[in-house]
């Protein structure tokens, strides 16, 4: 009877990421198709990218709030992290005659692995808070690492490398040299490397990553903790490896997706708009909204309400009334007890039929 139990739930499991994997290409099939055929718009089409970029940071920053259990609002930070590493890194390396693509998937893992030690680093003293406290440290980080980047500047000459916090004058380059990083200017004429179809490959890898994570022995540990760390510290888990491990894990992939966005722009800047406090807010509604501990969830919402204000940008007057309306009746879908109990049963009866049929 275990023994069945256990297949039936890996069964479920196997069929939910299947279904999420399918989701995924049979969007990208559908946008190609359209592309192919002119039905979308230029607007549209430089919304493909920013939609992959943050439905990855998303799935992200569920794995730490939905599975982890603890509130982070420093995904913007480590997204800012991958993406000013990156860049840097592919400036650095457009004089070495390296192959592009070859560049950018060293520059993808640059970003990757830099977010995920910067994880690492903040996450061995904020994970000893929990709750709001670690909610305003994590903060505090994002806004840190967005100010310290705004007045850095690097430049490049025959002697080196310079650094500097005060004005681009004050690096000292030769004639020869050039700027990196010109502080609050950011990072100019990097290449554009990002496509829509890099992003769905991001993407999937995020979420296979993600799924293999949360379905192994150390995901149960994680979801362990999550749901109640006395009894879990009890059995013997080491609750700060675990937490660790979870954290880091989701800072590589918010900082994937920040490479993913450096490379959609010509030119980086590290701006409130796009690396602060709005952006970690942003991408916590994104998971709220998709459900907390749905990696599926969290990419429909990211998808619909990044499309949602360009779609009813003709609708001026009532763009935002309309925008606001739709996040109350998702927020109602995804949390109303009955509607939650409707689909699961609906589902279900969905996958018994099928499975008669066979």
């Amino acid at each position: 009877m275990v023994m069945k139990t256990g297949l039936k739930n890996i069964k479920k499991e196997t069929k939910s990421q299947l279904i999420t994997y399918g989701l995924v290409i049979g969007v990208f099939v559908i946008v190609q198709i359209m592309l192919s055929l002119g039905m979308i718009s230029n607007l549209m089409q430089g919304l493909l990218v920013p939609l992959c970029t943050y439905s990855i940071v998303a799935v992200a920053l569920n794995l730490c709030v939905g599975y982890l259990g603890e509130l982070s609002l420093g995904h913007a930070g480590f997204m800012c992290v991958g993406a000013f590493s990156s860049a840097f890194f592919t400036k650095c390396m457009m004089t070495s005659g390296l192959n592009e693509d070859v560049r950018f998937l060293l520059a993808l893992l640059v970003g990757t692995l830099t977010a995920a030690l910067f994880g690492y680093l903040i996450g061995i003293p904020v994970l000893r808070l929990r709750g709001d406290y670690l909610a305003i440290v994590t903060l505090a980080f994002g806004e840190i690492i967005k100010n310290v980047i705004n007045v850095l500047f690097v430049g490049r000459d025959s002697s080196g490398f310079h650094i500097s916090m005060k004005d681009e004058v004050s690096l000292g380059l030769d004639t020869d040299g050039e700027v990196l990083i010109n502080g609050a200017k950011g990072i100019m004429r990097t290449p554009h490397q990002s496509s829509f179809t890099i992003g769905i490959i991001l993407l999937l890898i995020s979420l296979f990553v993600c799924f293999q994570l949360v379905n192994s022995r150390s995901g149960r540990a994680i979801m362990a903790i999550r749901d109640n760390r006395i009894a879990a510290e009890s059995v013997g888990i080491p609750i700060t490896k675990y937490k660790l491990l979870a954290f880091t894990i989701s800072a590589a992939i918010a900082g994937t997706g920040g490479v993913l966005y450096a490379h959609n722009l010509s030119t980086l800047t590290a701006q409130p708009a796009n690396f602060g406090y709005n952006m970690s807010i942003m991408i916590l509604v994104f998971v709220v909204l998709g459900g907390m501990g749905s990696f599926r969830g969290s990419v429909i919402a990211a998808v619909l309400l990044t499309m949602l204000p360009e779609v009813l940008r003709g609708l001026a007057d009532y763009r935002m009334l309309i925008y606001a309306v739709v996040l109350i009746v998702m927020m109602l879908f995804n949390w109303s007890p009955k509607l939650i109990e409707f689909r699961q049963r609906y589902i279900s009866s969905i996958f018994k039929k099928k499975e008669k049929e066979a």
